[in-house]
């Protein structure tokens, strides 16, 4: 098969699942074209990152698509989100037929997008061209627009209009991020449709006009930045997690806000080379980070839906990102760690909301005390998500937050130190105070159990392992895929770090 049969395959297997379910004859089969389409193209994606791992790049349609280890990784995150996320739909939308709420509308609208938005989110990841890269991001956002509002009320139009529209403003100000950078080429020894790929961007960094690329940077940092919700620009992003139906807040959480984090990175080391090395780029990251952590910390403690309050504790955990991106070398390793871990906590959490919301008839905290009691399954799964979000001893997602900690002392900043230890401490504490009552409280009467069904116990026991060995031992072979992705954003070689036993630095 060659690069661009794979390649074209990645992006039309799912649009043509989302066709064929927009005419779905039944409910289960418009999932089954959902489910179907996102499987087949995960298989065509493995083998994509395989040839990555033993060519280190693939390129196809005249180097307008290529696949890194950078976005490799990124792809790996995208297919297990994904495939979980519609694993539950069909348990989620599957509750929801039997109470006779899923109407055949709603369910071709969303099989009719489901696998469209996988295909623009995998767009964003294989562009070389930072214009199609941008094509792909702002597909993302027409895509899942309507995935918000497929339960229709007024709270969820409105959910859907703010989403739509400071999101839009957001791309708007990626596009001009985009253009700039084009025009900060324009001495590029290159034809006209070579100049936006990145990687001649970054072989020809010394012609690049830097006040331009600074302002591309600037541009795309802010435009790209509201779409992965991080402070102040996150307004749309609690209102469209708790309002969407609970696949749709995970893949949201779980990868989308990844994507356009991803975008950034791509245009952190053209900058970083501009300027040579200077960490022009890297403060704002550091800025943006600590204040989205920050802020998160100030809102998850009045909270009263549970998916507002795992709203939060996404802008929470973008911020760690984007701060281990900031404060480079190491750091750079630790964010892409995070990536994973927060993706596989965030994804499960969000699941096992939407499941004891359909039990329980709500997402008020207070109403869904002692989920234990009414679902072993999924009570364990909210309960466990929101400690190992918190960075509970021996989830992997303690280390990643461990490592951008070690990184920030490792740079001498004492500040970021003391910053980011006040706020995770009171989102600790703050969390626990959920989570406690949501698992072992007392429920109210009236509620009915929810039976335990195999395809539920392993949506809730497969990333809690994952979670759980990485937490105690990182692979080689993770470690040096980390390593390379690491190196393409600092524009260095990569570096494998040494780990003990419990995967700590």
């Amino acid at each position: 098969m060659t690069n661009e049969s794979l390649f074209g395959f990645i992006i039309a297997v799912p649009a043509l699942s989302g066709l064929l379910g927009r005419f779905a004859a039944n409910q289960t089969r418009a999932l089954g074209f959902a489910l179907s389409g996102v499987f087949l193209a995960a298989l065509f994606c493995l083998r994509a990152i395989y040839l990555v791992f033993n060519e280190n790049q693939i390129f196809a349609y005249s180097d307008w698509i290529f696949l890194d280890h950078l976005s490799a990784w990124h792809l790996v995150v995208l297919i297990l989100v994904f495939c979980q996320s519609t694993l539950f739909a069909i348990v989620y939308f599957g509750e929801e037929m039997r109470e006779k709420k899923f109407s055949l509308a709603q369910a071709r609208t969303f099989a009719g997008l489901w696998g469209p938005a996988f295909s623009a989110m995998a767009l964003v990841l294989i562009s070389n061209n930072l214009g199609i890269m941008w094509v792909g991001m702002e597909a993302t956002t027409l895509l899942t627009s309507f995935l918000i509002c497929i339960p229709l009320s007024r709270d969820s139009l409105e959910a859907t209009w703010k989403y739509m529209l400071i999101c839009s403003v957001g791309i708007g100000f990626a596009f001009l991020g985009t253009m700039l950078l084009r025009l900060a080429a324009k001495d590029l020894p290159l034809d006209l449709n070579q100049a936006l790929l990145w990687t001649n961007l970054m072989a020809n960094t010394r012609f690049l006009s830097v006040p331009l690329v600074k302002a591309a940077f600037i541009f795309a940092l802010v435009g790209y930045g509201t779409k992965a919700g991080l402070a102040p620009m996150h307004s749309w992003l609690p209102d469209a997690h708790s309002k969407s139906p609970s696949p749709v807040s995970a893949i949201f959480s779980g990868f989308m806000l990844n994507a356009a984090l991803y975008c950034i990175m791509r245009f952190i080391p053209i900058t970083e080379e501009a300027t040579l090395h200077s960490g022009w780029a890297l403060r704002f990251l550091v800025g943006f980070g600590l204040f989205s952590v920050v802020l998160s910390a100030a809102f998850v403690l009045f909270q009263q839906d549970i998916k507002r309050f795992l709203a939060y504790c996404s802008v929470e955990h973008l911020g760690i990102t984007v701060l281990g991106m900031g404060l480079g070398g190491f750091g750079t390793f630790a964010a892409l760690f995070h990536v994973l871990n927060h993706s596989l906590a965030k994804s499960l959490a969000f699941f096992s909301a939407g499941r004891l919301g359909l039990a329980f008839g709500s997402h008020n905290i207070e109403k869904m005390k002692g989920s234990f009691k009414i679902s072993p399954v999924w009570g364990t799964g909210i309960f466990a998500a929101i400690l190992v979000l918190i960075g509970v001893v021996p989830f992997s997602l303690f280390i990643s937050e461990f490592q951008v900690l070690k990184a920030a002392i490792d740079n001498h900043q004492i500040a970021v130190v003391i910053i980011f230890l006040t706020a995770t401490g009171i989102i600790f504490a703050g969390s626990l105070r959920y989570a406690l009552p949501l698992g072992i409280g007392e429920p109210a009467s009236g509620i009915e159990t929810v039976p335990v069904k195999k395809l539920d116990a392993f949506i809730v026991a497969l990333p809690l392992l994952i979670l759980l060995i990485l937490g105690l031992w990182m692979p080689k072979t993770l470690q040096v895929t980390l390593s390379r992705a690491a190196a393409i954003v600092q524009t260095a070689k990569p570096i494998i770090p040494h780990f003990g036993p419990t995967g700590g630095k």
